[in-house]
């Protein structure tokens, strides 16, 4: 099993960015596809972004592109997810996923494990 530990979640005015970071298990991390997701409350939780085994294949929602970045840090155990000019629609829990198929995919039903979640939230 995979245990994932999210952080780096807080309280940020517009425009400002944050840096979350996903703790996994040591022996399993390389095995599998990374991804986020967020549900803002009575919302439906909705994909953020996604990335593959090797780092190298990344998938964004539209709604973050050329705002967040997804990283994998395989030495560290770590994936990431860098938010810079941060929107009040932006706030919600953010939760990192693990899938075992190993293939970066927008679709949370591909993720097997997911972490407790850290709150963001983005002032105006």
């Amino acid at each position: 099993q995979v245990q994932l530990v999210e952080s780096g979640g807080g309280l940020v005015q517009a425009g400002g960015s944050l840096r979350l970071s996903c703790a996994a298990d040591v022996r399993t991390f390389t095995r599998y596809a990374m991804g986020w997701f967020r549900q803002a409350p009575g919302k439906e939780r909705e994909f953020v972004a996604a990335v593959g085994l090797s780092g190298g294949a990344t998938s964004y929602a539209d709604s973050v592109k050329g705002r967040f970045t997804i990283s994998r840090d395989n030495a560290k155990i770590t994936v990431y997810l860098q938010m810079n000019n941060l929107k009040p629609e932006d706030t919600a829990a953010y939760y990192c996923a693990a899938s075992f198929f190993g293939r970066a995919s927008e679709d949370k039903s591909a993720y097997t494990y997911w972490g407790q979640g850290t709150q963001v939230t983005v002032s105006s």
